[in-house]
């Protein structure tokens, strides 16, 4: 989707389903990327669409793969429907903090998760994990019997299982969707980034949030991907300033998604809107949900599915 501007400058098309202009650190990543790039004065622009502007949140990654997206801040479970393997970046309790996140990023686990994304025909720029959250319309969500009965919004298959397994029953829709959802009662209850929580004021439609706190169950892998074919049509020098760019991005992304979950609590708050954390035991009785139903599952459905959990779950 590169063009040619009037000066000579390749345009690139960056979208995400993402607000933008309004502090949602997976935009800002973005825009450093665009910013710099521009900076670097290699004859490089990049065109930021936001909020699904240009293509619909799950429409993106084929989009990417086919050349017709350069770039996009892309939450990988949303592909797991076409890459199995992708499902094991959205799995209750695979992660549970940021440090583990961050030593996650170069082992064997996702080494194999980026050779998938390769072999589909994209390559990442920068590393991205945000912390979740589960709220509800109906009362806080500690165990796994505070889900029996509620319509609640998953983010993926994984959750999806195990949210299934405690009784819930379970809505697909993609994160930018949720608040009208929440609103008209097609959903009681919601998982999803803390950013989003946030920066679609999911606030202003629950009754309570279980927040990350230090036993966290839901961690995505949102990075943002460069599709092969656009990559590959730069001149070497474009690809360097991409990267140096697409670090600079990363780091700054590590540092605010840490930031955001302290964020999240006192926005939720300052709304009135209680805000709870789960306790170890709370954690553990959760997991071993998760074990009979999400990686059961995704350990007989998906080619090694085992091993990657296996892989993840060695990252000490």
């Amino acid at each position: 989707m590169a063009g040619i501007g009037a000066a000579g400058a390749l345009t690139l098309k960056a979208a995400h389903q993402f607000p933008g202009g309004k502090g949602d650190p997976r935009d800002e990543m973005v825009q450093i990327i665009a910013k710099e790039a521009k900076a670097a004065n290699v004859d490089l622009n990049i065109q930021v669409y936001p909020g699904a502007s240009l293509f619909k949140a799950k429409d993106q990654w084929n989009a990417l793969i086919k050349g017709q997206l350069d770039i996009t801040s892309f939450p990988l479970d949303y592909a797991s429907g076409r890459v199995r393997e992708f499902g094991a970046t959205l799995m209750p309790g695979l992660v549970r903090n940021h440090d583990r996140a961050q030593r996650l990023n170069n082992s064997p686990f996702m080494k194999t998760i980026k050779a998938k994304i390769e072999e589909a025909g994209a390559i990442v720029l920068a590393d991205a994990w945000l912390a979740g959250a589960v709220a509800s319309k109906e009362g806080c969500i500690h165990k796994p019997e505070d889900i029996k009965g509620l319509k609640i919004r998953s983010a993926g298959p994984t959750f999806a299982a195990m949210w299934q397994a405690a009784g819930g029953s379970i809505v697909t829709i993609a994160s930018n969707e949720v608040y009208n959802a929440l609103q008209t009662g097609v959903v009681d209850a919601t998982d999803t980034s803390t950013a989003s929580f946030v920066s679609y004021r999911l606030y202003e439609q629950v009754k309570c949030i279980t927040a990350p706190g230090d036993n966290a169950l839901w961690f995505m892998y949102e990075p943002v991907l460069m599709s092969k074919k656009s990559f590959d049509r730069l001149s070497k020098e474009q690809q360097d300033v991409i990267m140096a760019a697409s670090k600079k991005a990363e780091a700054f992304f590590d540092a605010e998604a840490r930031r955001f979950d302290e964020k999240m609590a006192k926005t939720f708050k300052d709304h009135g809107v209680e805000v709870v954390t789960m306790t170890p035991e709370e954690y553990d009785a959760w997991i071993e949900v998760a074990k009979k139903s999400s990686y059961k599952e995704f350990a007989e459905e998906v080619p090694d599915g085992q091993k990657l959990i296996d892989e993840a779950l060695a990252v000490k």
